[in-house]
């Protein structure tokens, strides 16, 4: 009969550095997303306002992904 087991174990998750790095790129990514790339893709890099903006609103997403993955996982509790 097969187990379905809830507290498995994902692959580097072990280490409490792992989590906090994964939990710092996160918030890192929420927060950076929406305010910081776009001013430095626009202004610094030179690159369409347009699409910084689309940049932006990418890794604020990956952001919530990544938080929410982390959630779901226990690590943030």
């Amino acid at each position: 009969m097969i187990e379905n087991q809830e507290d498995v174990e994902v692959s580097g998750m072990e280490s409490k550095f792992m989590r906090v790095f994964l939990i710092m790129i996160g918030a890192l990514r929420v927060f950076m997303g929406p305010t910081y790339m776009p001013y430095i893709l626009a202004n610094v890099l030179d690159l369409n306002v347009l699409a910084s903006k689309i940049v932006g609103f990418v890794i604020f997403i990956v952001g919530i992904l990544i938080v929410i993955y982390l959630s779901r996982k226990k690590i943030i509790v």
